[in-house]
């Protein structure tokens, strides 16, 4: 099937997603989080997992694999999707849909990022964070989930007072 029979000019009145990948790497009994930096445009100051867009020439997983070299330094292969996230961002024509991967990395040593500082963090410190604020529900679901489980399926919408719904299909 060529590009034309794709359907995507006739299709321009459904809404289109935008694919992000969002790692969350272990090692021991930590976790791998970036604080945003304050320049940031969004999730200034805030504790997130690594990750960015999709490339229009990449598949989910490779652009995962590389926003986690960029961001960290870290070449990491075992990577595991854990949730699959279709984020209402407001807009009746766009959507964010978002590969949340886990994975462990053997070493700690990271690069700098202008996208912000990393730090290795302990599982048990994570409420004392202040996180992107969807973390604070997904990554005690992330962190009891075996590898191989099924991933999430999860709808991310904001009610009439901005405050966060999240819909878990699976759960």
């Amino acid at each position: 099937m060529g590009q034309e029979e794709q359907g995507v000019v006739v299709s321009r009145h459904r809404y289109q997603a935008i694919p992000r990948a969002l790692i969350f790497l272990r090692n021991g009994r930590d976790i791998l989080l970036l604080k945003g930096a304050p320049n940031k445009r969004i999730w200034a100051n805030l504790y997130n997992g690594v990750g960015g867009h999709v490339e229009v020439d990449e598949d989910i997983l490779t652009a995962a694999r590389r926003e986690l070299r960029e961001e960290t330094g870290l070449a990491v292969t075992d990577l595991h999707l854990q949730a699959l996230v279709n984020v209402d961002a407001g807009d009746p024509a766009v959507s964010i849909l978002i590969y949340v991967f886990t994975g462990w990395s053997d070493s700690r040593e990271t690069i700098s990022s202008h996208e912000g500082a990393l730090h290795w963090v302990s599982i048990d410190q994570l409420d004392q964070l202040e996180m992107v604020e969807d973390l604070y529900w997904l990554l005690p679901k992330l962190l009891d989930r075996p590898a191989v489980a099924p991933p999430l399926f999860l709808h991310y919408s904001y009610d009439e007072q901005q405050k966060l719904q999240i819909r878990a299909a699976n759960i």
